[in-house]
């Protein structure tokens, strides 16, 4: 008896491990998961069948004993069409549900809302349409909702106050309308509902949020917006309360008649007093004008508005609608100019360098055209009466003496390379200090980049992307390694693409010595190397983790200054540790730009390969990166089958280019 009482028990150990051994997610779940792939279209093979397990498959994660399916990750592959119901939400212990960058489209299923243990759902970059379903408070678990730029219309429902473990929400790029409602959520650290057509004044509960958050909605208003007028309604109230419990709850008083005469008798008079002020400034512009004094000039400028989309790098083009409006005269940008030796415009190399041939007053008498305000200052285009077109930078917060500020003007009008912009000219006196460069009409790489992103758009594709990170890598090894200077500003704006887009050229370098040490920055924001404190004394290795920076921008499509995580813990965090905390994962795939996986970019081993080269340049200990030369030789090795030319023949191109443009005009480069 006892021997066979200790068989049974052998065999029973067996069939247990053999059980665990094979342990797989119920039949249920495995049958949704193929019903879901076989009803909607997709590009990507994702060799899913019911002779492997499941908890193999491609995108799918299961808990730590293989029992249920937790997460089903699946972007950009090419999913195509409405999420059929009876499908997705038959998992019922998903924790993570991930479909973004597809071609999703109909409504959220009813279904998917009753995963009451979901955590996460990412649908951005799809179509999705329809209203965002009241039916989300079921969601009781959820801390990550994510829904931007579909078609979802309708308004915000109230439903998502009722989501307490909610810490990231983003609802930007769709078409939402009506009121923001009252999230009372301390939670909440990710909010977005920008580009929407969202109206009344912001809550006061999300007030905290930056403006970026709610910008793109025409009739928003409160702060960090603007203030509301009298004639923005207030935020809605929740489901319940009256419009009466909103706002003050006095009782409603009638005005008296004196009352009313009284207030239509001060509306005339402030009537008559705002007409006499306008006939008064009238007059007085049009002496100003006449005199073409300072003060007009100066009031040109400030009512010259930027270019919507043109980034605040030097020669950055404006589109032709932003154009309209921002005409003015290059005096403005002069003003407070004289005559003199303080109005002398000197050309460093000499009048005549780089095929220029005006002086200071042709400037001035030139058309302008705001081009962008950036960290430097204004950047105007000043088309010249003969036709010549340049761009003419005012700078700001200048901070050294005339000696000082020609000694460096000298030292950085020296630097001549194809991947550079130079400073052509400058200007000095007591109120202006202008500097004078060429103009490159095609605009700056963030631009092309984060402009207008949406129909009719051509994104910016593998091949020109890695022109671009080759051309910056260039500029800065040659800035460091020919003349030991810090180019202190990279960020994409301050990278400006030839008119073939077949190379780019830095901008705004080494003008970091000219301004106040306790001047901030702002402009580098997401770029700056986390060791710069004095924002005067950038180094080396801080330009290589601002150029790390902006390889991770190109790989992205992500603005480093925008950048927020959505995957993690709803916190914000800056583009490198975004990159980390998803890499970390291993889910690479979620880092690249939905574009570049929707125009079907076939280097993905490239693309891996310019990721570890960003990594290291965003390196924490500045030691750690490598030096300019050496991204340089990194991405030409990755561009080697790309058909990119190698350092010895960019330098043999620079200068037989140099060569044949002496004596063109730089408006007009040769590519």
């Amino acid at each position: 008896m006892a021997s066979a009482a200790a068989l049974l028990l052998a065999a029973a150990v067996v069939v247990a491990l053999a059980c665990l051994a094979v342990a797989d997610p119920p039949a249920g779940e495995q049958s949704a998961l193929l019903a879901f792939l076989a009803a909607v279209p997709h590009e990507r093979k994702l060799g899913w069948s019911a002779s492997t397990p499941t908890c193999a498959w491609v995108g799918v994660t299961c808990d730590a004993a293989n029992s249920t399916v937790v997460k089903l990750r699946l972007p950009g592959i090419g999913l195509v069409g409405p999420i059929p119901p009876g499908t997705l939400g038959r998992l019922t212990n998903l924790q993570v549900l991930s479909l973004r960058a597809n071609r999703v489209s109909g409504t959220i299923p009813d279904d998917l809302l009753r995963l009451s243990a979901l955590r996460s759902l990412f649908l951005q970059d799809n179509a999705v349409s329809g209203a965002i379903p009241p039916g989300v408070s079921g969601l009781a678990a959820l801390e990550r909702l994510v829904l931007s730029h579909n078609n979802l219309s309708g308004p915000i429902p109230f439903a998502l106050n009722g989501l307490a473990a909610l810490r990231a929400l983003r609802l930007d790029g769709n078409r939402l309308s009506g009121k923001i409602p009252s999230i009372d959520n301390p939670g909440l650290k990710a909010f977005n509902v920008s580009d929407n057509m969202l109206n009344g004044s912001i809550p006061r509960s999300l007030a905290g949020f930056p403006a970026d958050a709610f910008a793109g909605n025409l009739q928003l208003c409160g702060t960090p917006l603007p203030p509301c007028s009298p004639f923005f309604p207030s935020p809605a109230p929740a489901p319940g309360m009256s419009p009466s419990d909103v706002g003050d709850t006095g009782k409603k008083k009638k005005l008296s008649t004196a009352a009313t005469v009284g207030i239509i008798v001060a509306a005339v008079v402030v009537a008559l007093l705002l007409l006499l002020a306008i006939v008064f400034c009238c007059k007085r512009s049009r002496r100003g004008a006449r005199a073409e004094g300072p003060k007009g000039a100066a009031a040109a400028v400030s009512q010259a508005r930027p270019a919507a989309a043109s980034g605040d790098g030097t020669g950055t083009a404006s589109s032709p609608k932003d154009d309209a409006g921002t005409s003015g005269s290059v005096a403005a940008a002069g003003a407070g100019t004289g005559t003199g030796e303080a109005s002398r415009l000197v050309f460093l190399g000499g009048k005549g360098a780089g095929g220029y041939s005006f002086d200071l007053e042709d400037l001035l008498r030139a058309s302008a055209e705001v081009l962008g305000k950036g960290s430097a200052g204004t950047s105007y285009k000043a088309v010249l009466e003969e036709g010549t077109t340049v761009v003419v930078k005012r700078l700001k917060e200048v901070a050294v003496a005339r000696r000082e500020f020609e000694a460096h003007m000298e030292a950085v009008g020296g630097v001549e390379h194809r991947n550079l912009l130079p400073v052509r000219a400058y200007y000095f006196s007591k109120d202006e200090k202008l500097l004078v460069y060429d103009y490159l009409p095609a605009g700056s790489l963030s631009a092309m980049l984060h402009g207008s992103r949406g129909s009719g758009r051509t994104p910016m594709d593998w091949d020109a992307r890695m022109r671009s990170a080759l051309s910056a890598s260039r500029g800065l090894a040659h800035l460091h390694s020919e003349h030991k200077l810090a180019h202190g500003n990279v960020k994409s704006s301050n990278v400006l693409l030839r008119p073939d887009l077949n190379a780019a050229a830095l901008s705004d370098f080494s003008l970091h010595p000219i301004y106040a040490p306790t001047s901030v920055r702002a402009g580098a924001g997401g770029y700056r190397a986390p060791e710069v404190v004095d924002t005067r004394r950038p180094t080396l290795k801080a330009d290589v983790y601002s150029l790390g920076v902006l390889l991770l921008e190109l790989l992205t499509g992500k603005s480093p200054t925008h950048a927020s995580l959505q995957e993690g813990d709803g916190g914000t965090l800056d583009l490198p540790r975004w990159v980390q905390s998803v890499v970390r994962e291993e889910w690479t795939a979620e880092v690249f730009d939905v574009e570049l996986v929707r125009l079907g970019a076939s280097a993905e081993e490239e693309m891996v390969a310019l990721l570890q080269v960003a990594m290291a340049c965003v390196a924490t200990v500045p030691d750690a990166r490598p030096d300019a030369p050496d991204v340089v030789r990194m991405i030409e090795e990755i561009g080697a089958g790309h058909g990119q030319t190698t350092t010895e023949e960019s330098a043999r191109a620079t200068t037989s280019e140099e060569e044949r443009s002496r004596g063109t005009p730089p408006d007009a480069p040769t590519p």
